[in-house]
């Protein structure tokens, strides 16, 4: 699907790609609601969008909110559009899909870039800054029976993720992984990374997973 993509917003890539995978696998009803968090271009919105009976994207940049609406538009797709921090403007609606590939990359800085392109990627001296937020705050949002479907970096630790949807009530797994050669930012951090113990000396792949959390019925 062609999609706008203006400079300062996320382009899809090979972690959208996957996620888009795991989403076409899911049987979803004709009345499903599905949330996609961290929209970016809207892309796997729009994905969502051609099956499900009503689609709610989010995105804390004014540039991806704006994005996702021409976008939706110009595909004569129905998507309501939010702008906030993750899970805010949806607070206490419930959906039988939920999808987010959110920012994962670890960064030198802890702090999270207030704006700029890094806003899009960087989390955290691990990574999971926000990772962390989604497997506590999307959980009390899903209907019984609801999915959520989370992509990441290796880097991040898969297992971590799965101990906390686990915790929060969640059947969690892996249900994909891929290798994929190291972007521009991992290349720029690749020492960084090597210190860090994240990646082993002169590796050049990174690790993508697809995580599947269901609610019990």
């Amino acid at each position: 699907m062609w999609l706008l993509c203006p400079p300062g917003v996320y382009r899809p890539q090979d972690d959208t790609l996957l996620l888009e995978d795991a989403l076409k696998r899911e049987r979803l009803a004709d009345d499903v609601d599905v949330l996609d968090l961290g929209t970016g271009t809207g892309a796997l919105a729009l994905a969502a969008a051609e099956r499900a009976a009503q689609v709610t994207a989010v995105d804390a940049s004014v540039r991806a909110v704006c994005t996702t609406w021409l976008n939706a538009r110009l595909h004569g797709l129905r998507v309501r559009v939010l702008r906030g921090d993750l899970t805010t403007p949806v607070t206490g609606s419930r959906f039988g899909l939920i999808m987010a590939n959110p920012p994962y990359v670890p960064s030198p800085r802890a702090e999270l870039p207030a704006r700029g392109r890094a806003r899009a990627w960087d989390a955290g001296s691990d990574g999971r800054a926000l990772l962390d937020r989604v497997c506590s705050d999307a959980p009390p949002l899903l209907s019984p029976g609801g999915v959520l479907l989370l992509v990441h970096s290796g880097l991040c630790g898969a297992e971590s993720t799965l101990g906390r949807l686990r915790r929060a009530g969640l059947r969690a797994a892996v249900t994909e992984r891929r290798y994929v050669p190291f972007g521009p930012v991992l290349r720029d951090r690749s020492a960084w990374l090597e210190a860090r113990g994240l990646i082993a000396p002169g590796e050049e792949k990174e690790e993508l997973v697809v995580i599947r959390a269901e609610r019990d019925r």
